[in-house]
């Protein structure tokens, strides 16, 4: 996971373990072949994908269940 962005991400989830599992649960529902919710770019990993989603509001603890 690149620093920048969970350090962008822990200030829409500011607690931690949440921020921890959501990116888990989202990194799992990709590699199980759900779509990203935001353009995958050369570089980045499952985890920065959903750790960009939640930093654009896409993901949240509420409505993970339903990406």
């Amino acid at each position: 996971m690149r620093a920048d962005l969970v350090e962008e991400a822990a200030k829409h989830i500011t607690e931690y373990p949440i921020l921890i599992n959501l990116v888990s649960k989202r990194v799992r529902q990709i590699a199980s072949g759900r779509s990203p919710l935001v353009d995958r770019r050369p570089g980045l990993r499952d985890a920065d994908l959903a750790l960009l989603e939640i930093i654009q509001g896409k993901i949240t603890p509420l409505n993970i269940d339903d990406n």
